[in-house]
């Protein structure tokens, strides 16, 4: 099963990242080329542990339907989302938030696992293990931009004084 493994360091503080990670607005807004809608489930806000979000968006020439559930929660260290309904034979999402000087150090571990036994393999190994890559990295520079930025302020709705 392919495992993909991605640290993005993010100068700010690791409760500010982890909101952002679990928000669905934001997501939304990361995944815009894809036309990602939040369909059912949590729509807007931020997910809590055991809630579902169904996503409707076109990925790999396709649309494509994708339940999630929060299975695990450690506020703000961790959160684990697993597929619940979808195109994939498994896939597993841990978020993990490390406080660090000047910062949080956001640590993504993806296992997944494409249906269709040796032509799934193949294909993990030919393209999907690199666009999941590029799709997460680009998730976490949205996520870098606004938790650097001023932009999580309104976003997250929290008060600042």
């Amino acid at each position: 099963m392919p495992t993909i493994h991605l640290t993005t360091f993010i100068a700010a503080p690791a409760d500010r990242v982890f909101d952002l990670a679990r928000s669905i607005d934001l997501h939304k807004q990361s995944m815009t080329k894809h036309k990602e809608e939040a369909v059912a489930g949590v729509r807007f806000g931020l997910i809590e542990k055991d809630e579902t979000v169904t996503w409707k968006a076109r990925h790999l020439f396709k649309n494509r339907i994708l339940k999630t559930r929060i299975t695990a929660m450690k506020k703000p260290e961790m959160f684990t989302d697993e597929q619940a309904e979808g195109d994939f034979k498994l896939l597993k999402h841990e978020h993990h938030f490390k406080p660090c000087d000047n910062g949080t150090i956001m640590i993504d571990i993806i296992d997944f696992e494409a249906p269709y036994g040796t032509i799934g393999k193949t294909f993990n190994k030919l393209y999907l293990t690199k666009y999941l890559r590029r799709l997460i990295e680009h998730r976490n520079g949205v996520i870098k931009e606004f938790a650097e930025g001023s932009k999580w302020k309104g976003l997250l709705k929290v008060s600042t004084d």
